[in-house]
């Protein structure tokens, strides 16, 4: 007996991604699979469901008015598969996370830990890493970014978790030798100590007076793809860095560092949730996503105090 649900899902994931490619990338299929799916729920109809020529793709009337009962229909089924999952009382199974390091470190790993804690019958695997996973090839149920872009932003979907406020800062002796910045523009004759990776520099970014967001003319000698060895450069006096005050402030109170450009000048990063689009969000992920949002912002604060 066919099944009645079959090539649905490709069907609804065609039309919200607008293309079978990405399509296929959301379901992780071939793109020969997602159209040969299509292709049997079509004959299986005996209507087409899409006008298709070599650059693009759209919906004939059948195809808009199947959608629409589709939609409807794998609505209901989610809701379906929500109450069990939700009657199930607690999370199950394996929940894979990808952090950065000193971020993850600090503070995602101690919320996931609680979560594991509270909830015996989920494995927590976290990978600590700087670098911007592929979620949805990779098979990570979630992860935390900080700032930048969201390059495969059509497959994911973000929750905002905190801000995180950077500073511009240096080592007592760095200056005692070099001088204080009387002013942003004297930043041009000191050396920085950059954030880098892939051939990429995040830039420094400061807020002038009008609200503009720019960034400064400085000798950028030093650049890093590690938060921690940035730090330990300036302080061992190596120039100016640009840091969060989460990581710069334990150093402020030992005496080690010293804020050149302070938090309020500096354009500040927002800290995000990131998991791959679906139309049914596990519980596992859902709890996971309502820790972090109620966690985070209490786990920066304290670094920060």
């Amino acid at each position: 007996m066919t099944d009645p649900l079959s090539g649905i899902h490709a069907f609804v994931e065609a039309v919200q991604a607008g293309s079978f490619a990405l399509a296929a990338q959301r379901l992780r299929l071939t793109r020969s699979a997602v159209g040969k799916s299509i292709a049997r729920l079509e004959e299986r109809l005996g209507v087409r469901l899409f006008l298709r020529t070599t650059r693009s793709q759209s919906l004939t009337e059948a195809g808009r008015t199947y959608y629409e009962h589709c939609v409807r229909a794998l609505a209901e089924l989610g809701a379906g598969a929500l109450a069990l999952d939700s009657a199930r009382h607690e999370p199950a199974g394996r929940l894979r996370v990808s952090v950065p390091v000193l971020f993850g470190r600090n503070c995602v790993a101690p919320v996931l830990l609680e979560l594991g804690r509270r909830y015996p019958q989920l494995t927590i695997e976290i990978a600590f890493t700087d670098q911007v996973v592929d979620l949805v090839a990779d098979g990570y149920d979630l992860a935390v970014r900080i700032g930048g872009t969201l390059p495969d932003s059509s497959t994911l979907v973000a929750r905002r978790l905190a801000t995180q406020r950077m500073v511009i800062c240096a080592a007592p002796s760095y200056l005692a030798e070099h001088g204080m910045p009387a002013s942003v523009e004297q930043l041009s004759r000191h050396v920085g100590i950059a954030y880098g990776r892939s051939d990429r520099m995040e830039p420094w970014r400061i807020i002038d007076s009008e609200g503009r967001v720019y960034k400064p003319d400085i000798d950028l000698r030093y650049v890093f793809d590690d938060l921690q060895a940035i730090t330990d450069a300036a302080v061992a006096g190596a120039g100016l860095a640009w840091l969060p005050y989460w990581l710069m402030a334990k150093h402020a109170r030992a005496g080690e560092l010293v804020r050149v450009i302070d938090c309020d000048r500096m354009q500040p990063v927002d800290i995000f949730a990131v998991w791959p689009h679906s139309h049914f969000l596990p519980n596992k992920t859902r709890v996971a996503i309502d820790a972090l949002v109620a966690e985070i912002p209490g786990k920066v604060a304290i670094l920060m105090t």
